[in-house]
């Protein structure tokens, strides 16, 4: 598997669109809003990948880059071996496709993710065919 799917596995991403209108860019924060925080695998404990510290949530160290796991912070998405920049988010029936740039220490890639809110949860899509996809639980906000 390489580093960009990987990337586009754990990540699990999302997106604001680089725009020239401001009522898009707007509608495309409001709409990540429920993306925000530190994202793991369901059924792993948030304490075996994240650290804490005040309000900071950071990967633990040593960080484990195979960590089913990833971080939104505004327009970045960053997991365990990558940081993306979420260059937009649009809707596609209940889902929304995220469009990422995403970089690591060896390589650039453009990542496509699929995901829906659902629940207090996230669900990663791995095409638009998948019916069932995976859950990732909020470990902060």
């Amino acid at each position: 598997m390489g580093i960009a799917s990987f990337v586009g596995a754990a990540a699990l991403g999302l997106g604001l669109a680089i725009s020239t209108g401001v009522p898009a860019v707007r509608a495309a924060q409001a709409g990540l809003a429920g993306y925000q925080g530190a994202w793991v695998l369901q059924g792993r404990d948030c304490a075996d990948v994240y650290s804490s510290e005040g309000k900071a949530t950071s990967f633990k160290k040593p960080i484990d880059v195979f960590a089913p796991a990833f971080m939104i912070s505004g327009k970045r998405l960053r997991t365990p071996m990558a940081s993306c920049q979420i260059k937009s988010a649009r809707p596609v029936g209940d889902r929304q496709i995220l469009l990422l740039d995403c970089a690591n220490a060896v390589a650039g890639n453009e990542v496509r993710v699929l995901m829906a809110p659902s629940n207090g949860t996230l669900r990663r899509y791995y095409s638009d065919q998948d019916p069932t996809g995976v859950t990732y639980q909020r470990c902060s906000p």
